[in-house]
């Protein structure tokens, strides 16, 4: 048995889920709303404030299926009900991000400012110049637009400098040594 797959879902106050034919799961919150068509083999089904979802099977496709559907279907309900965020800082001396309106203009030591708008449904938030916050309801949308900002500049390993997750360490190598 799946161990995540067979816990249920609470669904907390003020949260609306609503299951459509071939699992199509509508989650309506505080927040927001979120939809997702999931995999047509699992049955979901909710009774009394939980959300339970069942397999067919025991194939190793459906197993592995089951877990995914039900943790999509948590991140639904979490995404409408706190939303989520990402952390992303700039370190390197000249490195930093302006923000006007949805765009986002970053100076990353190339010979040109780099610009990113905003996505539909994610907002970011910039904390001093080198500081930003990928904030919205799809943990999905959220940590790819961070994973898109971090890739204009990679952490490099000798002095950390680029664009890193706040959470993330950088594994450091040592540099050239001089002639003796």
């Amino acid at each position: 048995m799946s161990r995540i797959g067979r816990l249920p879902i609470a669904i907390p106050a003020g949260v609306e889920v609503k299951i459509a034919e071939n699992n199509k799961v509508t989650v309506k919150g505080p927040k927001g709303t979120l939809e997702k068509n999931l995999p047509v083999e699992m049955q979901i089904k909710s009774e009394n404030n939980e959300i339970v979802v069942t397999r067919p099977n025991d194939l190793k496709k459906m197993k592995s299926l089951h877990g995914l559907t039900r943790t999509l279907i948590n991140n639904m309900v979490i995404g409408v009900t706190e939303g989520y965020e990402k952390v992303l800082e700039i370190n390197g001396v000249g490195y930093r991000a302006q923000k006007q309106g949805k765009v986002i203009t970053f100076n990353l030591g190339y010979s040109h400012p780099v610009t990113m708008e905003d996505p539909e449904g994610i907002e970011t938030v910039m904390d001093g110049q080198n500081k930003i916050i990928v904030k919205g309801i799809d943990k999905e949308k959220v940590g790819q637009y961070a994973a898109e900002i971090r890739e204009l500049r990679r952490p490099e390993p000798y002095k950390g400098k680029g664009i890193k997750y706040a959470d993330e360490v950088i594994r450091r190598k040592v540099g050239k040594t001089g002639k003796k």
